[in-house]
């Protein structure tokens, strides 16, 4: 059922690329005929312009898991609160861009800061091409700015990193003994509302061969959170496995550097000047709200883009 929405949506597409073209054809049999289209004219071929790239970021996701859900983890790096708080915004983004986007993004952890921000979040972000275009976020992201939680109004540098992997579905095997699970019960936590209740429903499964710990809170039922941690741990599994395997032939991803200074993908300026900077790509953006606010597209896109030349290379 998947892949015939898929198609669909890939036969509805060219239906509409066919459409745009006449539209277009006609606006300059117009213009020809002296008629006065040209605003017409440029917001056609703009939306058109949007179109393309769009489908040209989905053909650069061709790798075998491209098409998947992502499962993301955020973790702050050294500096308290002030990482913490970077990482809260760095969710607010993600989830955002899932917005803008048209995926579905549902949080299945979030360990709060002591003061403020997060400890860690985990969330999976649901549709086509989902992991593809976010394993462009994999890695370190560095903010400047001046700190709030700072009575001095000082310049503060923070880091926190990305990881992503992709949901795994039950086509793919992924063996998982008993024996070397250990599955911990505990009181939901987070921001409150709904989601906090007073039984131990939150569920934490330690992979013990591996050390990979997973964690889901979000669902009200012991049992529910219990499935959706064994899902997330399969997908942790899987990407495990991948990493070795990348690690053989040398292509290890940067996902795995200290969270620090000079292990940065991204940096994120808010003074003494504003701009985001992609440290792969050499992309830099001025509009920091905007990228903050979950446009994140043109800085995947440079990035997909990169890595395709790479590959061609």
């Amino acid at each position: 059922m998947r892949e015939r929405k898929r198609l669909e949506s890939a036969l509805s597409t060219e239906a509409d690329l066919a459409r745009r073209a006449g539209d277009i054809e006609a606006y300059f049999e117009l213009a020809r005929e002296g008629e006065q289209v040209e605003s017409d004219l440029k917001r056609e071929i703009d939306a058109l312009q949007v179109q393309v790239e769009k489908l040209e970021t989905e053909t650069l996701l061709s790798g075998p898991n491209d098409l998947l859900n992502a499962i993301v983890t955020i973790h702050p790096g050294a500096g308290g609160t002030e990482s913490q708080d970077w990482a809260d915004m760095l969710l607010r983004m993600y989830l955002r861009w899932a917005e803008r986007e048209g995926f579905s993004a549902v949080v299945n952890d979030y360990q709060p800061g002591e003061e403020a921000g997060l400890k860690s979040a985990t969330f999976t972000v649901s549709g086509d091409y989902a992991y593809g275009m976010l394993t462009s976020e994999i890695g370190v992201h560095r903010l400047v700015r001046i700190s709030p939680f700072d009575q001095a109004k000082r310049r503060h540098t923070s880091f926190s990193s990305i990881f992503v992997s992709p949901e795994i579905d039950e086509s793919i095997q992924v063996d998982i003994r008993p024996e070397d699970l250990r599955v911990d019960t505990y009181r939901s936590g987070g921001k409150g509302g709904q989601h906090v209740n007073t039984t131990d429903s939150a569920v934490r499964i330690t992979h013990i061969p591996t050390g990979i710990v997973v964690s889901c809170q979000n669902e009200r039922s012991q049992h529910k959170n219990r499935e959706r941690a064994m899902s997330m741990l399969r997908s942790k599994l899987y990407e495990h496995e991948m990493e070795k395997k990348r690690a053989e032939t040398k292509k290890i991803e940067d996902s795995k550097l200290d969270i620090g200074f000079g292990s940065q993908i991204r940096s994120y300026v808010l003074a003494p000047y504003r701009m985001v900077k992609d440290h792969r790509t050499k992309m830099e953006i001025g509009d920091v709200d905007r990228v903050l606010d979950g446009d994140l597209q043109p800085l995947i896109r440079a990035y997909l883009l990169m890595r395709r030349d790479e590959q061609s290379s």
